[in-house]
């Protein structure tokens, strides 16, 4: 809450220091005006002062000012052919601007001040909020009902199997603190579990969160799943790698990473508010004010959306665009335009150039907010298809390769230890050959889970290829990162895994380089692959650190 306030507070901070200086903004575009009529409406004058009108129209109702912005906007719509024409203005045109100028500046004396600042009532997030670790199964099913339970169980989950809609209504009187995975069809009704779900969902403040499983894939039946407030449809025979993802994130207890914007706008006042308005939903925010210092805050802080003024005096946002998509470690970043600009022809001229979204100033605050946060997840969504692994989650082998290059730039540029971890299940094939794949996935799985649960934030953790998995430790030395992943290691040892009535344990192998030795990230992966081999080869069950040596 104290931070809500002082966001707020920062906020009204920024809408009293425009009212302040507003006189002077419309004080400077009469000096302006005048310039131009004693240097004849030079070129780069008039720009200036079509810049300085564009200006105001998009930032005078963000801060209050509704009636400031419309009459900028109608005296920069009378600008904007006469500067593109290149001509100077006759005298009709001149009192026409002066007219509307004078329009504009009289506003300043009807209102002396904005209207309090709007604040964005948005839930922060960067906050999962958690659900029990309990599950319902509702499937007729008995063998897949109870195979489920078996190994939800295996990932830490309470399960309670129903074989019966009759059964299953009963408990739900009795109170309610978990998930719901409903079987769609039973012998009494094709579609018993969603209208069950429905019946069950009325009238209550906080939905169900229900998982509906099926062996049909009819548009129909999705459409009745999510009318009945389903939050996934999974299609049988399901996919364990799929359910436990989503379960995963449902009940998720730890807060998830912010999403990251960087603005790009050459006016600091209006830019900050738009931070603060993002930061205050609790997005992560960074302004650049001089597009052509958009570089080193782009690798620095790996944005996962750019928003970009149209309108910039060194570099338009078009043309920033357009050299951002001419960079391959970027092209996937969504790019949206914030702009006055009106003109649908230019709107889409700017989408065409690399932009994925428009927006037009002025700009409510609840709008940005939303138009961001579902732009970001919809990226989020479609990369994670292309980066990650299909059955962990994790990061794959081309994009945790991708990303060592990135954290080793950075290491470098702020003088930080890194190191870099390469794991390997120990006589993982046996696993396979002795218990099947599915028992072998489950262990995959399990090792994923635990590195994700007990490496840091920061920490990067990717699957590099069938039993191996790869670790990036940022702003940890060999010998820190030795002990973490020895922890893991004898954590790991002690789980005990199922199949068909039998338990057994796994261990895994480590091997450990860092950039203090290997400063390229070739001789970095090479130097822990042989670490990884060593420990192999002195037992297994062990991690063992590369020596600068072995180079």
């Amino acid at each position: 809450m104290a931070e809500l306030a002082d966001l707020q507070a920062k906020l009204k901070l920024l809408s009293d220091d425009y009212v302040a200086k507003l006189p002077a903004k419309l004080e400077q575009l009469v000096q302006m005006r005048d310039g131009l009529v004693q240097s004849g409406w030079d070129v780069e004058g008039f720009e200036n002062f079509h810049r300085s009108v564009h200006s105001l129209s998009g930032s005078g109702k963000t801060f209050g000012f509704a009636d400031v912005s419309v009459a900028a906007r109608n005296l920069e719509n009378y600008l904007k052919p006469l500067l593109q024409a290149k001509v100077q203005p006759d005298q009709e045109q001149r009192e026409q601007i002066d007219r509307l100028l004078n329009e504009l500046k009289g506003l300043n004396s009807v209102r002396e001040k904005a209207d309090d600042t709007v604040m964005v009532d948005v839930s922060p997030v960067g906050v999962a909020v958690s659900v029990p670790r309990r599950i319902y199964v509702v499937d007729d099913d008995r063998e897949l009902a109870a195979e489920l339970k078996v190994q939800l169980s295996y990932f830490g989950y309470q399960v309670s199997v129903f074989h019966t809609l009759d059964s299953f209504r009963l408990v739900m009187q009795q109170g309610f603190d978990g998930i719901v995975l409903m079987d769609i069809n039973f012998p009494e009704d094709s579609l018993g579990g969603v209208h069950l779900i429905s019946e069950l969902q009325q009238g209550r403040t906080a939905p169900i969160p229900v998982i509906f499983l099926s062996s049909h894939d009819a548009i129909e039946i999705r459409l009745e799943a999510v009318r009945a407030g389903c939050v996934a449809y999974l299609k049988k025979p399901v996919n364990l790698g799929v359910l436990i993802d989503k379960l995963d994130e449902l009940t998720s207890t730890q807060n998830a990473a912010a999403y990251r914007v960087l603005i790009v706008d050459d006016e600091p006042e209006l830019a900050n508010f738009y931070a603060g308005s993002l930061e205050q939903a609790g997005l992560s925010v960074r302004v650049v004010n001089d597009p052509l210092q958009i570089m080193k805050p782009l690798l620095e802080f790996s944005p996962d959306l750019v928003l970009i003024d149209m309108y910039m005096p060194s570099c338009s946002g078009m043309e920033l665009a357009k050299v951002l998509r001419q960079i391959d470690t970027l092209i996937g970043i969504p790019i949206v335009f914030l702009s006055s600009e009106t003109n649908m022809d230019k709107q889409l001229a700017a989408i065409g150039l690399g932009g994925d979204d428009f927006l037009t100033k002025p700009i409510e605050p609840q709008h940005l907010v939303s138009a961001v946060i579902s732009r970001v997840k919809r990226s989020l969504i479609l990369r994670s298809f292309m980066v990650r692994d299909s059955l962990t989650g994790l990061l794959n082998h081309t994009a945790i390769k991708n990303q060592l290059d990135h954290e080793m730039a950075r290491a470098r540029r702020q003088s930080k230890p890194l190191t870099f971890a390469m794991v390997d299940i120990d006589h993982f094939k046996n696993v396979n050959d002795s218990y099947g794949h599915p028992v072998g996935d489950r262990v995959i799985k399990s090792l994923s889970r635990l590195l994700k649960q007990r490496l840091r934030e920061n920490d990067v953790v990717g699957r590099y290829g069938g039993e191996e998995f790869a670790v990036i430790l940022v702003d940890a030395d060999g010998e820190t990162a030795v002990r973490v992943m020895d922890d893991i290691r004898k954590d790991f040892a002690k789980l005990l895994h199922l199949a068909e009535d039998k338990e057994f344990s796994v261990s895994f192998s480590c091997g450990i380089a860092d950039i203090a030795h290997f400063s390229e990230a070739s001789k970095l992966t090479d130097a822990a692959d042989r670490a990884l081999y060593q420990a192999k080869h002195s037992g297994r069950n062990q991690v063992r650190l590369a020596d600068a040596k072995s180079d």
